[in-house]
């Protein structure tokens, strides 16, 4: 969401924002602690807690598609838990549908494509993953192609979900858990052993374990690392510190992302700057982590070649 939209709705409806998401955004996070997630979560749900109708469902899902074609991307995966929006859009289904039409909208108006990521949540019962799973399964051909798990990785074992996942999996759907932010390179062993990750949130502390990073080289399973976000969390003390050079340098594939730019304050492009700037990416290396972002998509093969020709064509013309 963009800081003004949320500013706007929040004094639209009459709702009270503290000062971290108002005059000193972006907040000052540090969730490696108990105490920092609950901050950080508390914060994420009461902007989200603007979001009470519809169309501020098809506003927010257009921006961003907008906001994503600004910064040259052109394809991007949102991931959603229709749980946290249940009581107020009609329930489970009727909010999966209402996101991807908002997503098919947004696409049309900005043309970037966009796909859906239903997500469980770590902090809730295994079984309301299963219900999630067999939900995302039935908009299989209407835009969703993945299932996640989000929240904190203290809260729930990778492998209390791993029926949730076996579900996915068998219908078709890419495994996306995160894991390896807050915890260790156990935490993203598990994802791929016991859910079977085809990618993986974060999963920067990998680059603690040289042969679990060997593992992911050889299986190409991607990391979705986002450097501002390591930082705003305390994951990481500084920028510089995000392992983004390590977890390339061994073969691991990587998605630069934002994570949340509302809380974070940093988009898509302010990723591969910091991948040029703090990491000394060449111009050649910044275009094969946008490949490497392309490859572990779940864009159709169309779409990937279009893209993938984008990356060529931007690396010709700068060496020109």
């Amino acid at each position: 969401m963009r800081h003004a939209t949320l500013i706007e709705l929040a004094r639209d409806q009459g709702l009270h924002l503290p000062d971290a998401l108002e005059q000193d955004w972006p907040p000052k996070l540090r969730a490696t602690d108990e105490r920092g997630w609950f901050r950080f979560q508390r914060l994420y749900d009461i902007a989200r807690s603007v979001l009470t109708r519809p169309e501020h469902v098809y506003r927010l899902l257009r921006e961003t598609a907008e906001d994503e074609a600004a910064a040259g991307s052109r394809w991007l995966e949102i991931q959603v838990d229709p749980s946290g929006y249940a009581q107020r859009f009609g329930g489970l289904t009727a909010t999966l549908e209402l996101m991807l039409d908002a997503a098919r909208q947004a696409a049309e108006h900005s043309r970037v494509g966009i796909a859906v990521i239903v997500a469980a949540n770590r902090t809730r019962h295994p079984l309301d993953a299963n219900t999630l799973a067999r939900l995302a399964l039935q908009y299989r051909d209407h835009g969703v192609v993945g299932f996640g798990l989000s929240n904190d990785e203290r809260r729930g074992q990778a492998r209390d979900f791993e029926r949730a996942f076996r579900i996915a999996k068998r219908g078709g759907l890419l495994a996306v858990p995160h894991g390896g932010e807050l915890m260790g390179p156990r935490s993203v062993q598990q994802c791929v052993d016991d859910l079977g990750a085809d990618r993986v949130g974060h999963g920067v502390r990998s680059a603690e374990d040289d042969w679990l990073m060997s593992r992911l080289a050889d299986r190409q399973i991607c990391c979705e690392v986002c450097p501002t976000s390591n930082v705003g969390l305390g994951v990481a003390e500084r920028a510089a510190d995000v392992p983004l050079r390590r977890l390339f340098d061994a073969g691991v594939p990587i998605a630069l992302g934002a994570d949340d730019p509302l809380l974070f304050g940093d988009r898509l492009l302010r990723q591969y700057e910091l991948a040029r700037d703090e990491y000394a990416f060449s111009d050649a290396e910044i275009a094969e982590l946008a490949r490497q972002s392309v490859r572990s998509s779940a864009a159709p093969e169309t779409v990937r070649k279009e893209l993938l020709k984008g990356v060529d064509d931007w690396l010709t013309g700068s060496a020109e």
